[in-house]
């Protein structure tokens, strides 16, 4: 008996043993001959069909909205003016309002012209024996000129960071008085790793724009650059761009040939500052460009990136605008000497200004209307040959019900204007469960309406499985890229951040992480937190767009990435 048990009992050890072996076997001969990204690839394929196929998904009836053919209103997607933060007060009846570049009127090493107008306001200063002061309003170079172009609200005088943007104000018909050319000095520049600027030297010679942007087109070097519609770096590394490619004219057939090979090599395009930085922490780039005052205040950056200047210099130009009194004219004239003094000067130079007082600007200032124009070249021109597959991810849980949603249609119908008909796009709204709304398609008119339909259709109840819907969103590009493999996929995800139902980001993140898609996040009243988790996986934007300017801020996020 004891026999018999023993026998039995090394009998089933073997078959197991051989079982193993034969599943071993068929594992490992299952992916001969493939590739380590085939088979992960494969896997990611699995694991994506596998979740997909454990959520509640329907596919809604298609619906005919009406469109809107009237052009894009600027004027009308911008927040009141509240929105931007006065740093300096008036303190006399008699004043001027300045708009002033944010890395110079905010606080700490970006408050040097917050400092110098407080003074100048403590100074007691009198014109024709009145008192005067000045009230400076921090706000964007690029969001500046939309107000004052677009008359939403014109302030007395504007300080940007480049006469660039004095020259677009000038050509939308505003009347512009150049007070004074210079308020403080600053350069932008390419950022670069130093291990690759070395090489950059060996290969070309130099690094200046003209080599970099060669390197780019030849596939040497990973670059970031700021939407040139917002950013002033970005607008002017465009033009210098553009004046590499054939400097008689920059949007002329050989230059635009130039900037479509250029562009088809450039992995990213921010919508700020601040994300192109994190996207450099990340090792995803090995340059970006970025102000030398911003520079000298980074400890992250000084040591391994060396800084190399171009374009036109970020001098901080002051106008007068509009038709304006001599008394006012006179106040904006006082204080830009009032500036120029010694002592304030030196301040600026502690916080990172007046350096790099040798470098001269590689190009004249370009026309305005020469700069809108390449503006509209860069929106076409931007993805190369490579068109955008986007999916809408829509948070329609009862949390989002009234105000938030309303905002969310809105900002949808209004920022669909941005999304280009060479794109692709989808719609898909979850609560509990996930609906797809809209399949992806080509944005032509019958797609556009069938979108607004959707949108319009949208209504808000139960709880929120954001993870799911980002599944959902994952698996309609995955099958659109297997037909259309020409493509960049993006996903936008517009919710209030709350997830209390179905997958969790940390049982899909490596998921994420494997197909690279990048995941922009809109917040409504949010738990911005929670998106800005999701978003900064894959170097993705993440907005917080209050009741105020939501449909401002996604129609810039639209212009840019779409």
């Amino acid at each position: 008996m004891a026999k018999k048990s023993r026998f039995l009992l090394i009998s089933g050890g073997i078959l197991v043993l051989v079982f193993v072996l034969v599943y071993v076997g068929v594992s490992l001969t299952s992916n001969l001959g493939k590739s380590t990204v085939q088979v992960t690839a494969e896997e990611a394929a699995k694991r994506l069909n596998k979740l997909y196929s454990n959520i509640s998904v329907t596919t809604e009836a298609l619906v005919k909205g009406q469109i809107d053919v009237d052009p894009i209103d600027v004027a009308a997607s911008l927040p009141d003016i509240s929105k931007f933060p006065v740093t300096v007060t008036n303190t006399t009846n008699n004043f001027v309002e300045i708009f002033s570049s944010t890395e110079k009127s905010g606080s700490g090493v970006d408050g040097w012209l917050t400092e110098v107008a407080t003074e100048f306001n403590k100074a007691n200063i009198s014109i024709d024996g009145k008192p005067v002061s000045v009230k400076v309003r921090n706000i964007a170079s690029g969001t500046a000129a939309d107000y004052i172009k677009y008359g939403k609200y014109v302030p007395d005088a504007f300080t940007p960071s480049n006469e660039l943007w004095g020259e677009m104000v000038k050509a939308s018909g505003v009347k512009t008085q150049l007070v004074s050319k210079r308020l403080v000095g600053n350069v932008p520049g390419i950022v670069i790793a130093k291990a690759k600027y070395d090489d950059l030297v060996k290969t070309h010679g130099a690094v200046n724009v003209k080599t970099v942007t060669e390197a780019i087109a030849n596939n040497e070097f990973s670059m970031g650059y700021t939407d040139p519609f917002a950013s002033s770096t970005g607008l002017n590394f465009l033009i210098t761009a553009l004046n590499t490619f054939d400097s008689s004219n920059i949007l002329g057939e050989k230059a635009v040939q130039g900037f479509e090979q250029f562009q088809t090599n450039v992995p990213f395009i921010a919508s700020t500052t601040i994300q192109m930085r994190d996207a450099a922490k990340s090792g995803m780039l090995d340059g970006f460009v970025l102000e030398y005052q911003t520079y000298a205040n980074a400890a992250d950056l000084k040591g391994g990136y060396v800084f190399t200047p171009f374009g036109v210099r970020h001098d901080s130009p002051l106008y007068a605008l509009g038709e304006l009194p001599k008394a006012k004219l006179d106040i904006i004239k006082k204080f830009a000497e009032f500036v120029a003094q010694d002592k304030y000067q030196a301040s600026a130079k502690e916080k990172g200004f007046n350096n790099l007082e040798d470098y001269k600007s590689e190009l004249p200032v370009v026309d305005g209307s020469l700069l809108s124009s390449a503006q509209k070249l860069w929106k076409e021109k931007k993805n190369g040959n490579k068109p955008i597959a986007a999916v809408f991810v829509a948070d329609v849980s009862g949390s989002m019900a009234g105000e938030p949603l309303s905002r969310l249609k809105e900002s949808l119908l209004k920022g669909q204007k941005y999304l280009g008909r060479d794109n692709s796009i989808g719609l898909v709204s979850y609560s509990s469960a996930v609906s797809i709304n809209l399949p992806i398609g080509k944005y032509n008119t019958n797609q556009q309406s069938m979108f607004v339909g959707a949108v319009n259709s949208l209504q808000a109840s139960g709880g929120t499985a954001t993870f799911d819907a980002i599944v959902v969103a994952m698996k309609l590009l995955q099958d659109e890229l297997a037909v259309n493999p020409n493509q960049k996929p993006l996903i936008f995800v517009l919710s209030d951040g709350e997830t209390n139902e179905g997958n969790s980001l940390k049982s899909i993140k490596g998921l994420i992480e494997k197909y690279a898609v990048p995941i922009y996040t809109v917040g409504y009243n949010a738990n911005i937190e929670a998106l800005q988790n999701i978003s900064s996986i894959n170097e993705a934007a993440s907005i917080n767009a209050d009741t105020d300017d939501v449909v401002y801020k996604i129609g810039n996020l639209f212009n840019v990435q779409m």
